[in-house]
């Protein structure tokens, strides 16, 4: 089997992520706040509408129905695989294992992986991946369901790639990208899930995020 990586977020977006260390984060957001933003007036105010991931349904590696409603007052963190990957994927899920142990005993934290080849990826064959990487019940949910609806939530919603291209084998394209979101549903870092470094940074991250809803 054959796999093609294309990577088409902002580079801009990237870009802050990765100088955002840089800052002394004296300000209440700790972190940037990435994606569109739009100023729109509420009443007598005018305020900032940010980017937000929108409502989804998928099924995790148990079988159980898995909606939006589940990150609810939680910070996430989301990436998009799949199980016959030979590449970049198991280095993936090797670092978001590193994620999970770091904050296996936060109750507001969740991790969800969506696999781009749902049509292999059933619900057993996401529960024999999820026992070989070790994830932890209500912690790491391996997420499936229809093909466009998960596409659409990579491109449109989370702003990275999937996709699926015709010829010899089966290509299919996604980004090695892990994406931090906040409470609020909004997208508050990207990290290279390849780079231990990178998810090193994404680890502290998640601390500052936390730091942030404290205040």
């Amino acid at each position: 089997m054959k796999t093609v990586y294309w990577f088409i977020l902002p580079s801009i977006l990237l870009i802050f992520t990765l100088c955002q260390n840089n800052n002394e984060n004296k300000n209440k957001s700790l972190l940037p706040i990435l994606g569109e933003k739009k100023i729109a007036k509420v009443g007598d105010k005018v305020d900032t509408l940010y980017h937000t991931i929108g409502s989804f349904t998928l099924t995790n590696q148990y079988g159980e129905k898995i909606t939006d409603s589940i990150t609810q007052n939680k910070i996430y963190v989301a990436d998009f695989f799949f199980v016959t990957c030979q590449s970049i994927c198991p280095k993936m899920s090797y670092q978001l294992k590193r994620v999970q142990d770091t904050f296996a005993n936060k109750s507001d934290f969740l991790i969800l992986s969506h696999t781009v080849n749902p049509e292999h990826d059933t619900v057993e064959v996401l529960k024999n991946y999820a026992e070989k990487y070790g994830a932890i019940k209500g912690k790491w949910h391996l997420l499936t369901g229809n093909k466009k609806h998960i596409y659409d939530l990579a491109r449109y919603h989370y702003l990275v790639n999937a996709d699926e291209t015709e010829g010899e084998g089966d290509l299919f394209i996604h980004s090695e990208l892990f994406i931090l979101i906040d409470k609020d549903k909004r997208i508050r870092g990207v990290y290279d899930g390849t780079d231990s470094l990178q998810v090193n940074q994404l680890i502290k991250d998640i601390h500052l995020l936390d730091k942030e809803y404290q205040q």
